[in-house]
């Protein structure tokens, strides 16, 4: 397949067996997924919505060039409204290490915001608690906040994915607390 043929694939509808095609495309080469990566940024909103779909099966032999390119996912879902684009931007990272130096307050402060935000879909919810702990755990008074978040959270209905996120965010926190 040629770029411009993955483009065109990309702006239309598409299914899971497109999608494996497409990301064995870019696993065949660092040009390949470059192009995808570039594709997240289309002005078609089909088009980069599809591109983020794909990316979020991209394998885990590829995951370092994902992580490189963490503070442009960043500026993406911060800038984003789209909530589909959203929710795949906040999977992408939720795979992604974080650097206890360099951690994004922007990007900390967005996923509290989301966690308690009713008018959220449950999985931007659930893809922020994991993230916020993922970057949150480096420091006790982090966690402090994040578990009032959290403590606020569970007083509202929740989704099976959501409270799945709660409680397993909760027991993670109890093991950095007794390390």
């Amino acid at each position: 397949m040629t770029q411009e043929e993955i483009a065109e694939r990309l702006e239309s509808k598409i299914n899971l067996p497109e999608i494996r095609d497409i990301v064995n495309w870019a696993h065949a080469c660092s040009a390949n997924l470059e192009s995808l990566l570039e594709m997240t940024r289309s002005a078609d909103t089909r088009t980069s919505a599809n591109a983020l779909w794909c990316l979020t099966h991209i394998q885990k032999e590829n995951t370092d060039r994902l992580q490189s390119r963490q503070d442009n996912f960043i500026n993406m879902l911060l800038a984003e409204q789209h909530v589909g684009k959203r929710r795949m931007l906040l999977q992408l990272l939720r795979e992604q290490d974080y650097d206890p130096e360099n951690i994004r307050t922007d990007f900390l402060d967005y996923c509290l915001t989301k966690i308690n935000s009713e008018c959220e879909p449950y999985a931007i919810r659930a893809f922020s608690i994991y993230c916020a702990f993922k970057m949150c755990r480096f420091y006790p008074e982090l966690v402090t906040e994040l578990k009032q978040h959290l403590d606020m959270l569970e007083l509202q209905p929740l989704s099976p994915g959501l409270r799945s996120a709660l409680n397993t965010t909760r027991k993670n926190i109890s093991r950095l607390r007794s390390n």
